[in-house]
């Protein structure tokens, strides 16, 4: 008796793929390997499908970027409640932006290039400029002080996590090597506080930071 054979698979169209199963994809290549390893053709092959059919969903990995953040931040910020006092209602915002952030460090990569922006992260980057216009800036003003706050809050977060990523090495990091060796007589300061440098800078100061740079922005007003 003659085995069955398997089915044979029809030349056609490839599967259906849905813009929520291509952003959970996008959104697990970078989790593993990182942003630089995710480009529309890997992306197709991990689905199933083609290039050609993903453009049906998002025009091209610019898009597909903004969608990622979007969906970050649908899952994951939530909106504070905003204290009435300017600087205050400055330094709520920022840390909730922060926190978002810095669970995602990726996404701050994506951000830094300066020419993408999440739309639903624009309420808080209103409630930065906001508040920076009531304590007393011009607008024009206040938005570079959101831009000095902007470029504080990702970079304290890129720093962070290149450090985390170091301290996977179980090797000794060049830093801690130089300051072993520093000498009292050619650096006295830095050679006071040498063996605590490490535990000292390992803080988590953002918040002491970002008020103080929101003093400075209004410290005059």
């Amino acid at each position: 008796m003659p085995k069955p054979t398997a089915p044979r698979r029809t030349a056609g169209r490839p599967p259906r793929i849905s813009r929520e199963e291509i952003i959970g994809t996008a959104r697990r290549i970078i989790d593993e390997d990182g942003v630089d390893r995710l480009t529309m053709r890997r992306l197709a092959t991990e689905v199933g499908s083609t290039p050609m059919a993903l453009y049906h969903h998002v025009r091209d990995k610019e898009e597909l970027l903004l969608l990622l953040l979007d969906d970050h931040a649908a899952r994951t910020a939530r909106r504070p409640e905003v204290p009435a006092e300017p600087r205050e209602r400055v330094v709520a915002a920022a840390a909730a932006i922060h926190e978002v952030l810095a669970s995602c460090p990726w996404i701050v990569e994506v951000l830094a290039a300066d020419d993408l922006m999440s739309r639903s992260a624009l309420w808080f980057v209103e409630q930065i400029v906001d508040g920076l216009a009531d304590g007393g800036l011009t607008p024009e003003a206040a938005v570079l002080g959101y831009r000095v706050i902007w470029h504080y809050t990702a970079g304290e977060i890129m720093a962070r996590a290149a450090a985390a990523r170091r301290r996977e090495d179980d090797r000794p990091t060049y830093r801690e090597q130089v300051f072993a060796d520093l000498a009292p007589e050619e650096l006295p300061r830095l050679a006071e506080v040498a063996d605590q440098w490490v535990t000292l800078t390992a803080r988590d100061t953002y918040l002491d930071g970002l008020r103080s740079i929101v003093n400075g922005l209004l410290a005059e007003h």
